[in-house]
């Protein structure tokens, strides 16, 4: 036996032990004859022949391909299902010389993240992306997939896909492949030995690929799933063959590996130091130095209709608690009809951690119309203060023990020159009520929130308005 040489082995790029099942130390994490561990050997293989185990990053998200991170000895990251392309997105730009290679099956990539896959190459972004179809919800228990045959029954199709009720199967790689910007695309299968050499040529291709800087490459691989399919491996593969592989047809979609130019390379990230000038963060020498608080719990509730300036009261409140050393959190809630409909957001400001944005027991609350008082005025606790955009305060809205002003806030940006700055009015107002920021704090942070230079000077005006009103002549209701 000695004159025999071993010319097929594990390849070096998976770990030398697995940390398989702690009750079934024999097995790995995949049902017998599951295509996952074939395409997993056809992947390492490439990647050792292509010398580039170490600068490979898998991606690998819900489903039965995370489990892929037990067996490769490279750079990995699990995400959220769906999310692989976009995960793979921000790896490659960031890491322009790392291999990245998302590993997807068919629920993940043809459903929930469709959109991303699609939007992925359709930018033509420089990663590779492996797309194992095996027709099926595999790990959830063999829900229908977009992939499925027509009048194969599953957990969610027990009479078998209709295509009036469920559509036709998706074929990702015909869609993808009518793109521009993919260079390489192919479907291969797991179906018998030749299908299976295809399938690593196409793999190492897709990877060749992206090492040229080319773009995006996809391979999708018809793979079995014979425990879900209730079928043994070697129907399973025999489906794969004549099932699959007839409504999805094997071979290249796209291939523009010969006359695709490389890509620009990516504009080099600006230095660490940089970026608070880019995102407006410097604060420059006029800025207030932060100052230690002693007792700082303010939670704020701000609610009026789309269109009066909510959520950027809020926003320029909390920017500028950031701005003085406290710790804030900010947090918008409004409905689908952008303006006019309901929206409020609630803010916090604290010299203590933020356990939680949300405010449901205000001590603040800013009511911009009539129905967001009536909604909101039974949560302020005793004691709080209550900024109301009127004349009076509804008879039925008045609680004892709150502090509650009314003052027509749009009308006084009216004299300013714009009722839009209605919003901004309020937050004098509050600033000269409570004395929890210097007014100049936030007249250093509008800048950052309110983008339009038109509106800085009217905003100044406005905010300086609004803490003039609070006179003694305004009543209080108490």
């Amino acid at each position: 036996m000695s004159e025999l040489k071993c010319i097929h082995g594990k390849a070096d790029c998976f770990y030398e032990h697995y940390e398989r099942k702690g009750e079934a130390q024999h097995q790995t994490h995949y049902c017998p004859g599951c295509g996952h561990g074939i395409a997993h050997k056809l992947l390492a293989e490439s990647i050792d022949e292509l010398g580039i185990r170490d600068r490979v990053i898998l991606v690998s998200p819900v489903g039965c391909s995370v489990f892929l991170y037990y067996y490769f000895d490279v750079g990995n990251v699990q995400v959220a299902h769906g999310r692989a392309p976009a995960v793979a997105t921000a790896l490659k730009r960031a890491h322009p010389e790392a291999i990245v290679i998302s590993y997807q099956g068919d629920g993940d990539l043809a459903a929930i993240g469709s959109a991303e896959i699609l939007h992925a190459a359709n930018r033509g972004e420089n990663y590779t992306s492996i797309f194992i179809n095996n027709a099926i919800y595999g790990m959830t228990g063999g829900q229908m997939a977009p992939t499925t045959l027509m009048g194969n029954r599953t957990t969610t199709t027990p009479f078998g896909r209709n295509v009036f009720n469920d559509g036709y199967p998706l074929h990702v790689s015909e869609v993808i492949a009518t793109l521009e910007a993919p260079v390489y695309v192919e479907r291969a299968a797991l179906g018998n030995i030749k299908q299976i050499l295809q399938a690593k040529k196409a793999i190492k291709k897709a990877l060749e690929t992206q090492m040229k800087g080319l773009g995006f490459s996809m391979v999708e691989i018809l793979s079995p799933c014979p425990t879900i399919w209730k079928m043994d491996p070697v129907d399973a593969q025999k489906h794969v063959r004549e099932g699959l592989a007839a409504v999805y047809p094997l071979g290249a979609k796209r291939d523009r590996t010969r006359e695709a130019e490389p890509r620009p390379a990516p504009v080099p990230a600006p230095a660490l130091e940089e970026l608070p000038r880019i995102l407006k963060l410097d604060k420059g020498s006029d800025t207030p130095a932060p100052v230690h608080h002693e007792t700082v719990d303010f939670r704020v509730k701000v609610a009026g209709f789309g269109g009066q300036g909510v959520l950027l009261l809020g926003q320029l409140l909390a920017e500028a608690g950031m701005d003085y050393g406290l710790e804030v959190s900010w947090l918008p809630s409004y409905g689908p009809e952008m303006r006019s409909g309901t929206s409020n957001c609630h803010v916090r400001l604290s010299n203590k951690p933020v356990d939680s944005p949300f405010v449901s027991s205000p001590n603040v609350l800013i009511a911009l119309n009539e129905p967001s008082l009536r909604k909101f005025i039974a949560t302020v606790e005793p004691g709080g203060l209550v900024f109301y955009n009127g004349t009076t305060i509804p008879a039925d809205c008045i609680r004892p023990g709150l502090r509650m002003h009314a003052i027509p806030f749009f009308s006084v940006a009216d004299e300013l020159g714009s009722t839009k700055v209605g919003n901004i009015v309020v937050l004098g107002a509050l600033l000269s009520a409570t004395g929890v920021l210097p007014l100049e704090v936030v007249d250093h942070a509008l800048p950052r929130v309110v983008k339009a230079e038109k509106w800085i000077e009217i905003d100044r005006l406005a905010l300086r308005r609004g803490a003039s009103l609070l006179s003694p002549e305004v009543p209080v209701h108490v």
